[in-house]
C-alpha cells in the first residue's frame, strides 16, 4: 500500500532526527532530504516539495522553541505543521437534506464509491438513495443495484434508456421524500464536450447541493488539470481520491488536488463498502506518522458498536481479556476492517504484523467457536491456557491445536498493542499535543 510506505519513509526520517544528540542546522538538512525523497517517491508535486523543504528550514532557524519543548521536539512539531499545510484543506460534510452530483473518468471508482458514500451517510443515521445516471457503461446499474441491496439502500435506475438527464429527473420525482440523494454518472473525459454538455444539464436538472469529482489516485499530478476542467464546468466544490490503496502516485493526486479551488472530501482506499474515510490533513498526517487519528477511531466505535458490547475506553487502556474479546470482535468488525481500525491507534514505534491484524470474518467466526470450548475461568485469565488445557480446547471446538495457539497468540498480539498506547516510553498524548502546539 502506497501509503504504507510514504508513511514509514516518513517515519524512518523523523526516526532518524529523534536519535540524534545535537539538533544543529546539518541535521535540518538532513531531515529535510530524508522527507524529499519520501514525498518525491509518492509523486508529490516537486514545487510543493521545494516549498514544503524552504518552511522548513527557515521556521527551525527564525523561530524560538515554545516554552518547555526541546529544539528536537520543536522542528518535529514544525515538520508535523508543514505536512499538513501540504495536503490542503478538506470540504465539509454536512448531515442534511441534500443532493449530491459525482463526476469523474471512466475506470475512476465512482459506481463503487456512489454505493461506499450512501454506506457513509446511512451510517450517520440519514435517509439515503441513489439514481444510476450511466446510461453507457454496460451493467452500471447492475453493480450499483447490487452494491446497494448490501447495505439496503434504495436505487433508482431504468434499464434500456439512454436519457439520463430524463431518467434523473423521474428518479428525483419518486425519492422526493428522502434526505441524501447520490447521483452516480457516466464516466467522462474533461475534454469531451458532448459528455460535458450532459453533465452540465443533469446539474441543472438536479440542482444539486454539491458536485464531487471522483479521481484515480493513479492520475497522480494530472488530478489537478481534470480538476480544474470539471470545475469550469459544474463547479467542482469537493474531490474523492479513490484507490489510495495500489499505486505510487497518492501523494501527487492528493497535493495536485489540493492546489485547485476544491478540498478533498472523502478518500477511498481498500476494497470493501466501508472503504471511504473522510479526509483530514491533522488526521492524515497523524496517521502517517503513527501517531494515530483516536478522533475518527472515537466516531466509527460509536457509529458501530453499542455501549452494552464494548468498553471502548477499557479498551484503549488495554484492559482486554478473552472474554472481552469474545463480545468484541463481531463488534470491532462492524467498525471497518481491522487494519484501519488498528492505523488509528497510536501505536508509536511499536509494530503490529499485518498478517497479525488481516483477520477476516471468517477467522473471526472460528475463533469465537475455539472460545466456546474454553471455561469461564480461561476467558478471565488466558495466561492458564497451556498444554493439556489447549488439547481439551481444540477437541471440544473441532479444531487443532495449532488454532488454538493462533488464537491466543492472536490475542496476545493485541493487549500488547493497546497496552503501548499507555504511558512510558511511547507517551502518545504528550507527543501529540506538543506537535500540534496544544498546551
Amino acid at each position: 500500500m502506497v501509503l504504507d510506505h510514504l508513511g514509514a519513509s516518513l517515519k524512518d526520517a523523523l526516526k532518524k532526527l529523534a536519535g540524534k544528540t545535537v539538533v544543529d542546522r546539518a541535521a535540518v538538512e538532513e531531515l529535510v532530504r530524508d522527507l524529499q525523497r519520501a514525498l518525491l517517491g509518492a509523486d508529490v508535486n516537486v514545487r510543493l516539495v521545494k516549498g514544503l523543504s524552504e518552511a522548513i528550514r527557515t521556521r527551525s532557524v527564525d523561530e524560538q522553541p515554545p516554552k518547555g519543548m526541546s529544539v528536537r521536539e520543536h522542528v518535529l512539531r514544525i515538520v508535523y505543521q508543514e505536512l499538513i499545510r501540504l495536503m490542503g484543506s478538506t470540504t465539509d460534510v454536512s448531515l442534511q437534506h441534500q443532493r449530491i452530483l459525482l463526476a469523474g473518468l471512466q475506470g475512476s471508482g465512482k459506481t463503487t464509491t456512489t454505493a461506499k458514500l450512501a454506506r457513509y451517510f446511512q451510517r450517520k443515521g440519514m435517509k439515503v438513495a441513489v439514481i444510476c445516471a450511466d446510461t453507457f457503461r454496460p451493467g452500471a446499474l447492475d453493480q450499483l443495484s447490487t452494491l446497494c441491496q448490501q447495505i439496503g439502500v434504495t436505487c433508482y435506475g431504468e434499464p434500456g434508456k439512454e436519457d439520463a438527464v430524463a431518467i434523473v429527473k423521474k428518479g428525483l420525482a419518486k425519492l422526493s421524500g428522502t434526505e441524501v440523494v447520490i447521483i452516480d454518472t457516466q464516466g467522462r473525459h474533461a475534454l469531451e464536450k458532448t459528455l460535458i454538455d450532459e453533465i452540465i444539464q443533469i446539474n441543472t436538472v438536479s440542482k444539486a447541493d454539491h458536485r464531487w469529482l471522483v479521481i484515480d489516485a493513479a492520475l497522480g499530478q494530472q488530478a489537478s488539470e481534470q480538476a480544474r476542467r470539471f470545475h469550469e464546468a459544474i463547479d467542482i466544490d469537493g474531490v474523492i481520491i479513490t484507490k489510495m490503496d495500489g499505486t505510487a502516485k497518492g501523494g501527487g493526486a492528493l497535493s495536485a488536488v489540493s492546489e485547485t479551488r476544491s478540498g478533498i472530501v472523502f478518500i477511498g482506499a481498500g476494497e470493501t463498502i466501508e472503504d471511504l474515510e473522510r479526509f483530514d490533513p491533522d488526521s492524515f498526517i497523524s496517521r502517517l506518522l503513527g501517531m494515530g487519528d483516536l478522533k475518527s477511531l472515537a466516531e466509527r466505535a460509536e457509529e458501530a458498536i453499542g455501549e452494552q458490547e464494548v468498553d471502548v475506553n477499557a479498551l484503549m487502556r488495554g484492559r482486554f481479556t478473552l472474554r472481552d474479546m469474545y463480545k468484541q470482535l463481531e463488534a470491532i468488525n462492524r467498525m471497518g476492517p481491522l487494519k484501519q481500525i488498528m492505523s488509528m491507534l497510536p501505536l508509536g514505534s511499536l509494530e503490529v504484523p499485518s498478517d497479525a491484524i488481516d483477520v477476516t470474518s471468517t477467522k473471526m467466526s472460528r475463533y469465537r467457536v475455539i472460545m466456546d470450548s474454553m471455561t469461564p475461568l480461561e476467558l478471565d485469565d488466558p495466561n492458564l491456557i497451556s498444554g493439556s488445557r489447549i488439547h481439551r480446547i481444540a477437541r471440544g471446538a473441532g479444531a487443532s491445536p495449532e488454532e488454538v495457539r493462533e488464537l491466543l497468540k492472536y490475542f496476545r498480539m493485541m493487549q500488547r498493542a493497546l497496552k503501548g498506547m499507555r504511558g512510558g516510553k511511547y507517551n502518545v498524548q504528550r507527543m501529540m499535543k506538543r506537535f500540534s502546539g496544544m498546551q
